[in-house]
């Protein structure tokens, strides 16, 4: 059985509420003062361990990221170069016609605020990538290391984190 993530209402509105006002769009240099930058973690989808690509699992749970996300705006999509992760981003960046950019391991957060202010962006990570980047963007708790995991990060420019923890895609065998 498919469990589809379903946004709940307020979450939907805090994004329309990130749109900006006609006649007031800022600069794409100049984030508006108190910009609100969303970074949407989640791990690739389901692989065998012993293969570098997605299993069927896997494959089927990166067709229903779209669907997970429908709604939500979404302005770059980030991950490494490694077969699994390019195979969780395509079915999105191919749905929202977004290119995918691969990036280096290193400095990743600071990488997703630089250059992403006011913006919301997807990173498909790995383990030990997710907990560095979850810790650095403010995020509480574990973070997105299993599989349908998606948690969607509100960072301010000031004050605490906000974090959204979600599921997508069908439960991994063995999951309640």
């Amino acid at each position: 059985m498919l469990r589809r993530l379903l946004l709940p209402a307020t979450l939907a509105a805090s994004f329309a509420a990130l749109a900006p006002l006609g006649g007031c769009t800022p600069s794409a240099s100049q984030p508006p003062a108190g910009a609100v930058t969303t970074v949407i973690l989640l791990r690739h989808a389901d692989r065998h361990p012993l293969q570098a690509g997605l299993n069927q699992s896997g494959l089927e749970r990166a067709a229903a990221l779209p669907t997970a996300l429908e709604g939500v705006p979404i302005d770059e999509i980030y991950t490494l170069d490694i077969e699994r992760n390019r195979q969780t981003a395509q079915p999105l960046a191919t749905a929202r016609g977004l290119p995918v950019r691969i990036v280096a391991e290193r400095g990743v957060a600071e990488m997703l605020m630089r250059g992403n202010a006011g913006k919301t962006v997807v990173w498909i990570g790995n383990t030990d990538n997710l907990a560095d980047i979850h810790r650095a963007l403010g995020g509480d708790g574990a973070p997105p290391d299993r599989y349908g995991d998606l948690f969607i990060l509100r960072v301010p420019e000031r004050g605490p984190t906000i974090v959204t923890r979600m599921i997508y895609g069908r439960a991994p065998a063995g999951a309640s």
